[in-house]
């Protein structure tokens, strides 16, 4: 078996259907099999899923495994040479499977491979890949330079400047919602650091393989569309995750004085976030459902300050 594509549903009953379709049309030239991890979903995904494609091996979980969890459960049952993660609210196009196979073939030595993501009107959704996290990043976002700033390859870092992902190019971190690791270095690393319950766990597992030596490239041939956030109903819950994950993620790889400096910039990075939205929030009033997102996300700060050290 070449490949083995991991999905990790959550109540996305449709999405995932519809992820799993494009799958099987898209993918001609490459063996494969599909593992779907349903993480104790209460819309019949796994029911609908193992009625329209009864071939895929589902995992039916009775409880919530988080998505780091799941992948890791799912990795142990797959037989391919290469393991796929792939997000449910996401639709293959152009064969996009076959050809970062293909790729990762001609190109061995880098071990993490990821695709160009476009949004569902087929703007670029540049949210694919991304700079690894420092404390220059961290104060940009702090200081709402990066808002201000976006795709600015100074100020913006993380966005990795300007970049459409139209050609190849080696970055620091790819993200779960596509990513081809070929499964030895995956089991070098033990999978995800199950510590991270959802997100963070995909940045963390790029960082600790670029630390043995891979690299993770960026194949522009490979796309699909990636929705994004679908089984993230609360934009204010999921930014509290987003932060604790962010947190721990400092904790795990930086100095102690590090660590603590960017916590704070991620409390700053909200109560900016917060006034800027306010102020916009005068004269536009769709500004004003985010300036109240964004306040409570500040106002429950210590959520996400106090987290455990990753291992």
């Amino acid at each position: 078996m070449t490949v083995s594509i991991i999905v990790v549903s959550y109540n996305t009953c449709e999405e995932t259907l519809a992820c799993l379709e494009s799958v099987y049309a898209q993918t001609l030239q490459t063996g494969f099999e599909l593992i779907v991890v349903d993480n104790a979903s209460t819309d019949g995904s796994a029911a609908a899923i193992a009625e329209r494609f009864p071939e895929v091996r589902l995992i039916a979980s009775a409880d919530n495994l988080g998505f780091a969890g799941a992948n890791n459960a799912a990795a142990k049952e797959a037989t391919g040479e290469y393991l796929l993660l792939l997000n449910p609210d996401t639709v293959i196009l152009d064969n996009a499977i076959d050809r970062v196979v293909a790729f990762a073939r001609e190109n061995p030595r880098a071990g993490l491979y990821g695709g160009r993501t476009f949004f569902g009107d087929m703007t670029l959704n540049a949210n694919s890949c991304h700079g690894e996290p420092t404390p220059w990043s961290l104060l940009c976002m702090g200081l709402g330079l990066s808002a201000l700033f976006r795709r600015s390859a100074l100020l913006d870092p993380e966005s990795l400047g300007s970049w459409d992902r139209n050609d190849v190019r080696e970055v620091d971190c790819i993200t779960g919602c596509f990513l081809l690791i070929r499964r030895q270095i995956w089991e070098q690393l033990e999978g995800f650091d199950l510590e991270f319950f959802m997100y963070g766990e995909d940045t963390d597992l790029c960082i600790r393989a670029r630390k043995l030596g891979a690299k993770c490239l960026i194949c522009p041939d490979a796309t699909l569309i990636h929705y994004g956030g679908r089984s993230e109903k609360i934009r204010g819950d999921k930014m509290i995750r987003l932060f604790r994950a962010k947190n721990q993620l400092f904790r795990k790889h930086w100095s102690p004085w590090a660590a603590a400096f960017g916590s704070g910039m991620l409390s700053l990075w909200a109560f900016t976030r917060y006034c800027g939205a306010s102020f916009l929030g005068l004269f536009k009033a769709k500004y004003r459902s985010s300036a109240g997102e964004w306040g409570s996300v500040f106002r429950r700060r210590r959520e996400f300050a106090s987290v455990p050290v990753a291992k």
